[in-house]
């Protein structure tokens, strides 16, 4: 390995040792995925300003440009910068962000690129933080590079840097809709009001240490190592939300559990039809799951779910639809998640299709309400909706039929304007009353498909109310469940951030 490469955990010796000798020190800090003469000039204009340049660039894990990217891992990105005659040191940082890149080398000149000088360009908002961070260590920010290429769009066009089908479904969606519609479209979600109902669900993740077998009685064995919980279900949808509008309400019903209370407290302002049962059940699944393992999907031995499979009594009923009249009418957006809980009693369900201006629906099959929480059983009505293979098949009834063509014959009967099939890891066939698109998943290296179905339908769902073309409404969708695969269950809600980072990558053609 080159003596320019440094491990970041021993990096700051070095740059202590050139302070001392009065070196002037300069930093570039980025993902540098595919080295090009824009970087080049970007770091001879650089070094000029001062006597080393370090360069520090993003490690693989924490890149946040969406499905394929990093197309270099980090030890060919480091190499081809070491190789650089003007660059004279390189470190691969384990951080999203430069702030800790800036806090290791404290430079005196932090150069960005000039694109930086409006900071409004940079979709994540991390700018603001690393000027703030170089001025309070003593340095300053400078902005160069007067040529300047894309490293995105040399991938995008010249490296299979997704699946074919993925690429030709971005570039197709680019020629009407680039990177400047998607950042505008997606920052109009803010204005929307929605109303979320349903079940919340709260994700119990333990992570265990398999053992073997017991030698008495051959029953499996295995070593406690850590447990966390996930906001899920409703909850879950609108942590999502909550990243792309403030408007955002929350109904719903649950226990009255001292550890609820305190889980809820962050979302209280959402919670204007929450209802709390005394003698309820708040819904947890717990799974039990084997260590993540680095590239490899995350492996659930079994799980127990705390449920009350009876629908709400007549008296809990009658509470919880007293607010979501108001609410209803409040809502630019009703957006239905039924778990099959008992929530979404018919009265509810009728009170919702009468009222809401725009009605979502996402009725859900699972283990415990198989063949019960059928869509068309249950709903006559569904300006937009979106299904998996399991809940299609229930719905048709039969084994073996043309997905596309029952899709349609489901849009038609709720008199859907968008409707959405996702079928696992295969594709996701998206329906309008004029259109249909097939789009293939974007993310294939997945930790956990828990949540990425509520994932897309959330924020298609904001795609649909405000009328985007259903390659643009597909393409949002896809964006935050490739996301939602990235973590396990419910962790962390989908980043606006993020989105528009990994959105406008994928169509930088």
């Amino acid at each position: 390995m080159s003596t320019k490469i440094l491990p970041f955990a021993r990096a700051a010796s070095v740059f202590r040792d050139l302070r001392r000798k009065d070196k002037k020190i300069v930093q570039c800090h980025g993902t540098f995925d595919l080295v090009h003469p824009g970087h080049v000039i970007h770091f001879e204009e650089a070094k000029k300003l001062g006597n080393v340049l370090v360069v520090t660039l993003t490690a693989a894990s924490h890149v946040n440009k969406g499905p394929g990217r990093p197309f270099f891992n980090d030890a060919l990105r480091a190499k081809a910068l070491a190789a650089l005659e003007v660059v004279d040191y390189v470190i691969v940082v384990p951080h999203a962000a430069a702030v800790e890149a800036i806090e290791l080398v404290r430079p005196h000149i932090y150069c960005k690129g000039l694109e930086y000088q409006e900071a409004e360009n940079d979709v994540t908002g991390n700018i603001h933080d690393d000027v703030a961070t170089v001025e309070k260590l003593g340095g300053k920010v400078r902005y160069v590079g007067s040529v300047v290429f894309s490293s995105t769009r040399l991938l995008n066009n010249f490296f299979e840097t997704q699946t074919p089908d993925v690429k030709d479904f971005c570039r197709s969606l680019s020629r009407n809709f680039g990177p400047a519609d998607l950042r505008r479209e997606v920052e109009a979600f803010s204005r929307l009001r929605v109303l979320v109902v349903g079940e919340v669900i709260f994700d119990r993740y333990s992570t265990v240490d398999v053992q073997g077998l017991t030698s008495k009685n051959r029953i499996l064995s295995a070593r406690h190592l850590g447990e966390e919980t996930h906001p899920g279900g409703a909850l879950a949808v609108v942590r999502h939300l909550l990243e792309f509008t403030p408007h955002v309400r929350l109904a719903t019903v649950t226990g009255q559990e001292p550890w609820v209370a305190r889980v809820l407290r962050p979302y209280r302002r959402t919670l204007a039809g929450h209802l709390g049962i005394r003698d309820g059940v708040t819904i947890v699944k717990h799974r039990f799951v084997e260590p993540k393992a680095e590239g490899k999907e995350l492996s659930k031995l079994f799980s127990i779910n705390f449920i009350n499979n009876e629908p709400l009594d007549p008296a809990t009923e009658k509470k919880f639809l007293r607010p979501l009249r108001q609410l209803a009418d409040w809502a630019d957006v009703v957006l239905v998640m039924d778990f099959g809980h008992g929530l979404m009693t018919r009265k509810t369900r009728e009170l919702l299709q009468s009222k809401a201006k725009f009605l979502a629906v996402n009725c859900q099959t699972n283990s415990n309400n198989y063949g019960f929480n059928v869509i068309n059983r249950r709903y006559r009505r569904a300006d937009s909706f979106s299904l998996d293979q399991t809940e299609i098949t229930l719905a048709v009834g039969r084994r073996r039929f043309d997905f596309e063509k029952e899709l349609g014959n489901l849009r038609r009967q709720f008199r859907s304007r968008y409707a959405w099939l996702t079928r696992g890891g295969r594709q996701t066939i998206g329906m309008t009353p004029r259109a249909v698109c097939h789009c293939a998943p974007f993310e294939v290296n997945v930790v956990d498909t828990v949540g990425a179905g509520d994932a897309f339908c959330a924020v298609a769902t904001l795609a649909a109310v405000r009328g985007l073309p259903l390659k643009g409404a597909t393409f949002l969708g896809q964006l935050a469940g490739a996301q939602a695969v990235k973590v396990a269950g419910n962790a962390e809600p989908v980043k606006k951030a993020n989105l528009i980072k990994s959105g406008s990558a994928l169509l930088n053609f």
